[in-house]
């Protein structure tokens, strides 16, 4: 039998040099419930439990992992957004809030649409925004590109976990000389973060997220939103464009979409405050 309580203590304690007590908290029970089989009255009680052995081995292999910083998501290959469970590996960022702020947005501007709409993700990582749309926007067709093929293996998997149907396509943004015509709204979260806030960062998202999915140079920050307007003010028919934002370049991305000709555009703050958000028409 194994005395639960002792086994918390020593996660703990292993633990509390690193990362905050509320935290550390909800590690042990997604592990424990994950890896130990664990149910929450169980994990109340501190009662002792019969655990497989295997199952102890995975539990500490696991511990280890966080006390190296990395990432809890990794650890359990899974996060939750918008509702939904997304498979998750070192190829793609873990699916954040502000994201999902994203998608908030885009779904309240079209609640009321009666149209068959057409939507392209550019740079899909995971796939999770134009899934948790597809969930949500069942009418509508999706497509999402992304320069990796790991990264878009992964999109496959967690669009057939989710049943929804998107057309994956490897491609780099920076290269393309044109996007699909007819569609209606283009939605991207590109890589904006500049290589000097650095040090702002927390080292388990340095040391284990995609630099490429992440990092721009800080010599040109707004690369992949000039591609973006440069190829959405090519199109026919010109989309509604929403994209998430460096915040301390809120501004500077607006008047780049103007500089494109788009003549609406809406900057939005997420839940902490800041500009993460653009919308552009």
């Amino acid at each position: 039998m194994t005395d639960l309580k002792k086994l918390k203590q020593d996660f703990f304690k292993a633990l509390q040099p690193i990362y905050e007590a509320g935290e550390i908290s909800n590690f042990f029970k997604w592990l424990a419930e994950d890896l130990l089989d664990l149910k929450t009255h169980d994990l109340l009680l501190e009662s002792e439990a019969n655990l497989d052995s295997k199952r102890l081995v995975e539990f500490k292999k696991a511990q280890s992992r966080l006390e190296a910083q990395e990432p809890i998501h990794y650890i359990l290959g899974y996060t939750e957004f918008f509702g939904l469970r997304f498979k998750v590996n070192t190829s793609v960022l873990i699916p954040r809030p502000e994201t999902e702020e994203l998608v908030e947005w885009i779904l309240e501007d079209q609640k009321f649409s009666k149209s068959q709409l057409s939507i392209l993700d550019l740079g899909t990582g995971s796939g999770c925004i134009p899934i948790a749309l597809a969930k949500h926007l069942p009418q509508a067709k999706f497509k999402a590109l992304d320069i990796s093929s790991e990264a878009l293996k992964l999109a496959e998997l967690n669009s057939e976990d989710n049943n929804t149907k998107i057309e994956y396509t490897q491609a780099d943004l920076l290269t393309l000389k044109h996007l699909p015509e007819e569609i209606d709204i283009v939605v991207s979260n590109p890589p904006y973060v500049k290589f000097n806030e650095q040090a702002q960062m927390q080292d388990n998202v340095l040391k284990n997220e995609p630099h490429l999915a992440l990092f721009v140079k800080d010599s040109d920050p707004l690369i992949f939103y000039r591609r973006i307007a440069e190829l959405t003010s090519k199109m026919t028919k010109r989309p509604l464009v929403y994209v998430e934002i460096n915040q301390y370049l809120a501004q500077e991305t607006r008047q780049l979409f103007q500089s494109f000709g788009f003549q609406s555009l809406e900057l939005r703050k997420d839940f902490r405050g800041n500009y993460r958000m653009l919308k552009a028409y």
